[in-house]
């Protein structure tokens, strides 16, 4: 008995004694946290995706709060949230056009084909490593591995008919897609935006026709039939201006290919 009572003593002096150490070191190396990080953190979206090149939200919080990141370094923060938060830093909000991504490539399995079997990583970066730029008969087009798909928070890209597809309802805006494209296929553009070329070969007509039904062959329809100056035609590829175009569908009518389109 006596034994126990000695055995349950030296358990409770022990213990006694790391609690006192525990509470001695948490008051020495105590370091003392700014609330407006807390305060900061609770405003962002919570998915700690990297986008905003920090590791994280917390620290993303805290270069907001040390003035090393802008009021809006969290892509696809609401407009809401980022005027909250430069509420709490006594600084001017910034205005932020919601931002989308768009997969500038309509080459499905019926519109291009394979110029060849790719055995290996279900990755887009390791196809395009392997097969100089890709397995796709298109060399600009997406390759449809998936990349994107694997790197996006919100799971709002798909691969349907051998392409990436975007649901707009679940993109956030946050550009982790876009960085991780080898083809840089994916481009971030204003979600207010109506008309669009779903093609990123720059090739001349002839070529591209031969590689994708789809594709934008640069034959100027489209911008002859704007009346707003919206389209222009880069290196034999459609550009539409979302701030100029009023979306009225001359040029989704007279397109040949219909790489140009509403969304």
């Amino acid at each position: 008995m006596q034994e126990i009572l000695i055995a349950t003593l030296v358990v409770g002096v022990v213990g006694l004694l790391l609690g006192l150490a525990l509470v001695t070191a948490s008051k020495k190396f105590y370091v003392e946290v700014d609330d407006r990080v807390t305060k900061v953190r609770e405003c962002l979206r919570g998915a700690n995706c990297g986008a905003c090149g920090y590791a994280g939200c917390d620290a993303v919080a805290e270069a907001i709060v040390k003035g090393e990141a802008r009021v809006d370094a969290c892509p696809g923060n609401s407009t809401e949230n980022i005027a909250k938060i430069a509420a709490i830093l006594g600084k001017e909000t910034i205005h932020q056009d919601p931002q989308g991504a768009f997969i500038r490539c309509g080459g499905t399995c019926n519109a291009t084909k394979a110029k060849g079997n790719y055995i290996g990583i279900t990755d887009c970066r390791a196809a395009v490593l392997s097969g100089g730029l890709g397995f796709m008969s298109c060399d600009y087009g997406c390759i449809g591995l998936g990349s994107c798909a694997a790197v996006c928070p919100e799971k709002a890209i798909s691969i349907v008919d051998g392409i990436a597809h975007v649901d707009p309802k679940k993109c956030i805006g946050c550009g982790m897609c876009a960085k991780t494209c080898p083809k840089h296929v994916i481009e971030m553009h204003d979600r207010d935006a109506k008309v669009a070329v779903s093609c990123s070969n720059h090739d001349r007509g002839p070529a591209v026709k031969k590689v994708c039904v789809a594709g934008c062959i640069g034959c100027g329809i489209c911008v002859k039939q704007c009346e707003q100056g919206a389209v222009t035609l880069d290196g034999n590829l459609a550009y539409v201006d979302p701030e100029k175009c009023v979306a009225c569908g001359k040029c989704t009518e007279k397109c040949p290919t219909k790489a140009i389109h509403f969304l």
